[in-house]
């Protein structure tokens, strides 16, 4: 469909990329990659022929349509959502007008035979390609697209100009859905949707029949939707075919590689530039003098990969506190008529790592602020613990930071003993490395602020963080330095996030947010996810014997079909469900008694008396054991499960 031919394109005297190849095929599902400022968002702007490089051609095929959606500010003005949704409908629209036009002009008198012929057989064309694109169709696709992105139907009618930023980029990614592009450029299309919406994306993106190429941080979305990779490294492309995590092997292997040719290669310029530096000035060794000399002339530099050294950051040992860390008690919270939370009660014990999920605009962030106190509420009780101390990253934390402060003055203001080069190994991590740690806060972008106070939030003191989209304008790697350090502490955690790879190995709970009531679930993001996934194909199934019962399905006919399906549901999942438990509650038990084992191995009873010491330490080893294999059973279980309900519609 595209070809990049010899492209080059240079970035304040540096290349970007230099004298690159590629092919993007019809059906090529990529993944495009590279370190922050390697030319990712450039090269997509090539693509669409809004930036144009410095040497090289783009060969597009003809009559290409390719949809492109930017990282950010993109603003829809003067029309309502459904009007600016069915604006994408291009094709549609142009043939219907064609189809017009045809028809008024095979009402016209003194057509003859030819002609009249001529006029049919157009006419025949673009009712043919309207069929291809599925135009009868077509309005009930856009709401389907509309409501996939969390739009609500009595959004439909409302002006686009009342749409906040983030709704405003869901309205652009709707409309490139929309308009049946043959190929999509999509720019970080994650970073302003809820768990629901990303959820609904990756369904509808695996199913998607035209190309795409893809830039995210979220790893998981990534995987699910991409099948080769494509490398922006050292100003050249790289490809690979799989998805990311396969990319990221193959990647460790050629570094890897390339540091052993590296290492050997060094040594064998050392030797020669040795042994030039001996014989120099012997006259009986100057013909080999001059044959190592144009030796090295002619060897090609092999460039060491970019360092790997890991980074750790920690956060600073929470103060001791209470066992209930945080609670709220029969909250009502409004904004004017539009109630929030009504009669909400909400616990936080000491060491909860909780996940806030449900769509954009359920109260996740309101209740995020009454708990940190940024908010008040109508009534009720917010009660803080004892010796709770809180620190809160907003999303819109980034407009309290001095402008006036340089980065490394910031984050200075807020650490205790941490020196200035344990301070600017924390920036870096954070994607400030040299002098870009004394820019000015007043002179960053959005994105780096965002970054800059989530350093901050590293540094502070505090038994209970909550953080609001941590990870929108993070990279994967700073993802995963952030993810360890919060895996690590010690004290209490509330993340508002869509990153369910990021959630993962975090939260022990999670809190649903919807409609203004909220639910518990005991377990991780993917425990939550497999519940949900349950919630919806339930209600899918409501919906199917709704709509047989419109299509006059008797009341007795309806509870036959309801008992059919129960029935064979109950006899395809009943030993699963038994097995599901069972686990479960050898989950449960294995747990409390691991946490006693911990505790008696910490009494000085015990580990003064070293052969008492030893078989609690053997026992506590083989519980652990024990239990990954019970959640390994636990969690292929589940899975089955999971995929017979599937096929029960249940």
């Amino acid at each position: 469909m595209i070809d990049l031919s010899n492209i080059s394109l240079q970035f304040n005297g540096k290349y970007l990329f230099q004298d690159v190849n590629y092919k993007i095929n019809s059906g090529d599902r990529i993944s495009l990659v590279g370190a922050n400022g390697a030319g990712k968002s450039s090269l997509l702007k090539i693509i669409i022929g809004s930036l144009q490089p410095e040497s090289g051609k783009i060969i597009k095929q003809k009559d290409i349509n390719i949809g492109y959606l930017p990282q950010e500010k993109v603003i829809h003005l003067g029309k309502t959502l459904l009007e600016e949704a069915k604006s994408a409908l291009t094709d549609i629209t142009r043939l219907q007008e064609k189809g017009k036009e045809i028809t008024d002009k095979l009402s016209e008198n003194g057509l003859t035979d030819e002609k009249h012929e001529d006029l049919i057989n157009q006419l025949g064309e673009v009712h043919h390609r309207l069929e291809e694109l599925d135009s009868y169709s077509a309005s009930s696709r856009v709401e389907k697209i509309l409501l996939g992105l969390g739009f609500e139907k009595e959004d439909f009618e409302r002006i686009t100009d009342e749409f906040s930023g983030g709704w405003q980029m869901r309205i652009a990614l709707a409309k490139i859905l929309i308009s049946q592009n043959d190929l999509l450029l999509m720019d970080e299309p994650t970073n302003h949707l809820d768990i629901d919406s990303l959820e609904w994306l990756i369904g509808f993106l695996k199913n998607y029949k035209g190309a795409m190429i893809i830039v995210s941080h979220d790893k998981r979305f990534v995987n699910a939707v991409t099948k080769k990779t494509l490398e922006v490294y050292l100003s050249k492309f790289n490809t690979f075919n799989g998805d990311y995590d396969a990319y990221l092997q193959f990647k460790d292997e050629r570094d890897k590689q390339a540091i052993d040719q590296y290492i050997i290669q060094q040594k064998k310029i050392k030797e020669t530039e040795k042994f030039i530096e001996r014989f120099r000035y012997k006259a009986t060794k100057a013909k080999q003098v001059q044959s190592r000399i144009k030796q090295l002339e002619k060897i090609s530099l092999i460039e060491q990969p970019e360092s790997k050294d890991e980074i750790f950051v920690r956060f600073p040992t929470p103060p001791p506190c209470g066992i209930i860390s945080f609670e709220l008690k029969s909250l009502y919270k409004s904004y004017g008529q539009k109630k929030i939370f009504n009669d909400l009660n909400f616990q936080i014990i000491r060491g909860d790592k909780i996940a806030f999920v449900g769509p954009n605009g359920a109260g996740k962030s309101t209740l995020v602020k009454i708990i940190s106190g940024a908010v008040d509420f109508n009534k009720g009780e917010r009660i803080i613990g004892y010796k709770t101390v809180v620190s809160y990253y907003a999303q819109d934390v980034a407009d309290n930071l001095d402008p006036g402060l340089d980065i490394l003055e910031t984050v200075e203001s807020v650490s205790e003993n941490q020196t200035i080069g344990q301070l600017r190994t924390l920036l870096g991590s954070f994607l400030f490395s040299g002098d870009d740690v004394f820019k000015k806060i007043g002179v960053l972008s959005g994105g780096e602020k965002s970054r800059v106070a989530l350093a901050k939030i590293l540094l502070t003191k505090a038994n209970l963080i909550i953080l609001d989209e941590p990870t929108n304008h993070l990279d994967i790697s700073s993802k995963q330095i952030l993810r360890k350090a919060l895996q690590e502490f010690q004290g209490s955690l509330i993340l508002v996030s869509h990153d369910v790879d990021f959630l993962t190995p975090i939260v022990n709970k999670v809190v649903e947010i919807r409609k203004g009531e909220i639910k518990f679930f005991t377990g991780g993001i993917e425990y939550y996810l497999s519940k949900r996934e349950e919630q919806l194909q339930q209600q899918q199934y409501d919906e199917k014997i709704q709509s047989d019962n419109s299509e006059s399905v008797s009341k007795k006919n309806k509870k036959r079909i309801e008992a059919e399906l129960r029935q064979k549901r109950y006899k395809a999942t009943k030993n699963l469900i038994k097995g599901v438990k069972n686990e479960e509650n050898k989950i449960e038990k294995i747990g409390k008694k691991m946490m006693e084992l911990e505790q008696n191995l910490a009494a000085p009873e015990v580990y003064n008396n070293p052969v008492k010491a030893r078989e609690m330490t053997l026992e506590f080893n083989s519980s652990k054991n024990e239990l990954e294999q019970s959640i390994s059973l636990w969690e292929k279980l589940s899975e089955e499960l999971i995929e017979i309900e599937k096929q029960y519609d249940i």
